[in-house]
């Protein structure tokens, strides 16, 4: 496998791609053994690679030419794959992509975690592989990504404006999307019409290192109900400009059910912190489960794929084998979807969440649904987590944990430990930090069964679920 300098980088020619790898890229070995991630390769791939970083253990680097095509591709839907970072994997078969993940998962529990895996369950697939998001959020740019041709040409680029996704790694350039096979119609119709109309009348995107524009974001929500929500975010007050833009969206979509928008002048597009108004219909959706009604307004945290995410919740029902008599802890509860959806199973549901909203939210939609044995807490894990909670409620008989990408804080799993439910349900979507988590768990824990859960295809990220047995039980 010979090797030329070019500048700075190096080039290595025929290099076989050899593993799928973490955070979606590919792993082939350069001649002196060490890792080259690359983007847009795909196992069994041959190809010449330029390196673009070099550190102690591992380069990265970028296709240039592939030679031999492995037998696990398949041809991208999206003619914007390869730029835009939604969607890595779409050059892999879906049933491939299956099996990376679940081999990732795996490898986590075990070389990271050094856990004893007695029942790794077959990964869970999804049914639809495309346009399976319920929550998708576009940036507006006035400076949009160009592509090479465009560089070179020597005609002066009128249209600079962009509605679409963030370049990876670039929060300053937006790729203006003509297409995108995440989210169903009509999101697609939605954002190219807001993007026609607003351009057609001069109104500025927004300029995130200026700081100036009028139009920051656009947010869209569906729900299996048919219900759709969608959501502007405007950089200043302009009156008749945003009713103008609102008007045409209503008058054009009548299928809205919430349409809503937020004035934001702050320097970061985040909407928890703002106000959000109701400018037609409802300030919220409704998503519905096995007969259960979750009210999602803007700021709701609900898992993104429904589909996925019924599909989820009743492993997780299913791990924590409820017969009537139980008192479930459930950590992390959000709006309390998975509290609410174990209730009839359980004596006592009692959730915690940090974010007032979500438990606002939580507590609404129990009253709603009739559920009468659920208490919902809000309040820092950490802090909340204490004995005083096991003096006024007991000990939990089966406890789920539905954290965060970064996982628990020690002290949460040292309160695991010390309260010492039978049963723990652990939900994750970052088998890495899941992994670390279980490996502090292990003395007093035994790992029954794990079930992985593709809730992202075409993607790199898999949810998890493990089921832990108290080893005194």
């Amino acid at each position: 496998m010979p090797m030329r300098k070019k500048n700075t980088r190096q080039i290595f020619e025929n290099v076989a791609v050899v593993d799928a790898g973490t955070k979606g890229k590919a792993i082939a070995k350069a001649p002196d053994g060490r890792v080259i991630f690359l983007q847009n390769a795909v196992p069994g791939d041959v190809v010449t690679v330029q390196t673009t970083k070099k550190r102690k253990a591992y380069f990265e680097g970028i296709v240039t030419q592939i030679h031999e095509y492995s037998d696990k591709r398949t041809s991208p839907h999206c003619q914007h794959f390869g730029l835009c970072g939604g969607c890595k994997w779409q050059n892999m078969s879906y049933d491939h992509q299956l099996y990376y993940k679940q081999r990732e998962v795996e490898n986590n529990l075990k070389r990271i975690g050094h856990l004893d895996i007695p029942e790794l369950l077959p990964i869970k697939g999804a049914k639809e592989q495309y346009f399976y998001r319920n929550k998708m959020e576009f940036s507006f740019s006035d400076t949009r990504w160009l592509y090479p041709e465009e560089l070179k040409q020597e005609e002066p680029i009128k249209d600079k404006n962009a509605l679409g996704l963030h370049i990876p790694g670039m929060w300053d350039k937006v790729l203006d999307l003509k297409e995108c096979h995440l989210q169903a119609d009509p999101s697609n119709a939605i954002r190219l019409e807001i993007k026609r109309f607003a351009t057609d009348r001069r109104m500025p995107f927004f300029n995130p290192r200026s700081q100036q524009g009028l139009l920051r974001t656009l947010m869209i929500r569906t729900a299996t109900t048919g219900e759709l929500m969608v959501l502007i975010q405007f950089a200043k007050e302009d009156k008749s400009s945003i009713e103008l833009i609102l008007d045409h969206i209503q008058k054009t979509f009548p299928e809205i059910t919430s349409l809503l928008y937020v004035i934001n002048q702050k320097q970061n597009d985040t909407l928890y912190d703002q106000d959000i108004i109701c400018y037609h219909g409802t300030d919220h959706i409704l998503e519905e489960m096995e007969g259960l009604k979750f009210k999602i307004d803007a700021k709701s945290f609900y898992q993104t794929n429904s589909a996925q995410a019924y599909e989820l919740y009743k492993v997780v029902r299913d791990f924590a084998n409820l017969k009537g008599e139980e008192l479930v802890f459930d950590l992390y509860t959000g709006t309390g979807t998975i509290a609410q959806f174990i209730a009839k199973k359980a004596n006592k549901v009692i959730g915690i969440e940090v974010v007032p909203e979500a438990i606002e939210a939580a507590l609404t939609n129990a009253e709603a649904n009739g559920i009468t044995n659920t208490e919902f807490i809000v309040g820092d894990m950490k802090s909340v987590l204490n004995d005083a909670i096991t003096t006024k409620y007991g000990v939990p008989d089966v406890l789920i944990t539905d954290p965060p990408r970064d996982g628990m804080h020690k002290d949460v799993v040292e309160q695991l430990l010390k309260m010492a439910p039978d049963r723990i349900v652990y939900v994750s979507c970052n088998s890495a930090t899941q992994a670390r988590d279980l490996s502090l768990l292990k003395e007093a824990y035994k790992i029954l069964k794990v079930q992985p859960v593709d809730m992202f295809p075409q993607t790199h990220h898999v949810e998890n679920v493990v089921l832990l047995e108290k080893r005194n039980a």
